[in-house]
Parts: C-alpha cells; structure tokens; sequence
C-alpha cells in the first residue's frame, strides 16, 4: 500500500467527522496526551493505542496570519484568508481558516465550510 493511502486511512477518521462538522482528535491511552494529527504512536510517551474523540468545537487564538498571496491555484480564489492556530478546549492545537479580524487571545468556536470539494474548519467568534 503506498504511504499517501495509508495516511489517507490513518487521517480517515479527521477528514470524516470534517464532513459532518465535528473536529476530531486523539488521545493517548497510557499518558492522554491530546493530538490533532492522526499518528500511530502517542509522541509523549510513546504508547500504540490512541482512542478518537469528538471536540466540542471551542479554543483560544494562539497565533493568526493572513495569507495574501495564495501557495496554490487551489486556494488563490480565497485570498487574502486569515489562519489561526487554536487550542482547542480539550488541549491540542489545530491549524485552520478564521474569520477576518480574529486576534490572539480570542474564543473562538468552529464552522466549517467546502471548498474543492474538500471540507475545511473556519473559526470565528462566537
């Protein structure tokens, strides 16, 4: 099985639950370190078995940007689009889309919008 399919698997259960408007992370099972990127092996401690658990859906601006000059075709119709990162209630960080004007330190809670086909998460405030 080549290595894009089987992150296509490992990352299935995030991309699903983007689909139906849930963000989705996992947890360690020996140490409960939180982790949004789908992986094999808890990077804390180690450990092989983590569960997934559904977000609620809120966090804290950690860090903002706005693109202006898209890094693809795939996302020039969007710019110029603002990214955050987020920490989630829970505890781990995600990357994604906000609403303009979005500043560190803000609660935000997560929408979700498509685009090419793909869907993605777009913080704002609540």
């Amino acid at each position: 099985m080549s290595e894009s399919v089987t992150q296509q698997a490992l990352a299935a259960p995030f991309t699903e639950g983007l689909a139906q408007g849930l963000i989705r992370y996992q947890r360690c099972m020996a140490c409960g370190t939180a982790l949004t990127l789908a992986r094999y092996a808890c990077p804390h401690c180690g450990h092989g078995v983590l569960a997934w658990h559904d977000a609620v859906g809120t966090g804290t601006v950690r860090a903002v940007t706005v693109v202006a000059r898209a890094p693809s075709d795939e996302f020039r119709p969007l710019a110029p689009y603002t990214l955050v990162l987020v920490q989630l209630d829970e505890g781990p960080r995600l990357m994604a889309h906000a609403a303009p004007g979005v500043r560190i330190g803000d609660v935000v809670c997560a929408g979700f919008f498509t685009h090419n086909g793909r869907t993605l998460v777009r913080f704002a405030p609540p």
